[in-house]
Parts: C-alpha cells; structure tokens; sequence
C-alpha cells in the first residue's frame, strides 16, 4: 500500500493553496462530480457557511453526467449567488482537470454573472 497522496489529492492540494494565496476575501464557488453527478456551492470561508447551493440532484429532468446539465447547475448556482449578494468568486476545482463538465459549468457561470 502506498504512503503518498494520490494525483487527485496533489492536484485538489496544489489548487487550494494557491486559491487561499489569491482569495482575499471573495468566496469560493467550489466544484464536486461524480459519475452521476455534479455539485456546486459559493462558500464563504470566513463565515463558514455555504451562500448558495446547486446540483444535478435537484433537476429531476436532467442527467447529470453530461456537459449540458452541468451548464445548467452553473447557470443555476450563478443565479443563486446573485440573489445572495455575491458578484466576485473564486473558482475551486478542487482535483478535478479543467475540462468537460466543469469547464461548461465554470463557463455557464460567467455568463450567468459571476466574476471570476
């Protein structure tokens, strides 16, 4: 059994590091995919709460293994965010590469609005 981090876990690590380096004090719109589904959530780190929330899971109609329902979770939690007051963000991939699904999520929220 191996001792070391695993490529995700280096990649998520690398990421968060440099993300808590450039934050200030903008919240963090924070990405989760699964094989089935992908989740999104603004938090706020210094409260330590979430600000607004958005998933696959809610939208009955759509599956969320593909890049369209991941563009509608972005736009979803983009306008979540809005309505919450939250204009500026930064973007947490987590360990996850930026392309697929969080690509069109991460683009779906810009249009939508969010800055970041």
């Amino acid at each position: 059994m191996s001792k070391g981090m695993t490529l995700f876990e280096k990649r998520r690590r690398r990421n968060r590091t440099a993300l808590r380096a450039r934050s200030g004090t903008r919240p963090r719109l924070s990405v989760h995919r699964s094989g089935k589904h992908i989740y999104a959530q603004v938090i706020d780190d210094k409260q330590g709460h979430t600000v607004a929330a958005a998933s696959t899971l809610t939208a009955r109609d759509q599956s969320g293994a593909n890049v369209a329902a991941a563009s509608e979770v972005g736009k979803r939690v983009a306008e979540a965010a809005l309505a919450a007051g939250v204009t500026q963000v930064v973007f947490d991939r987590g360990g996850f590469l930026f392309h697929g699904r969080v690509k069109a999520l991460a683009e779906a929220a810009r249009e939508a609005g969010l800055e970041f």
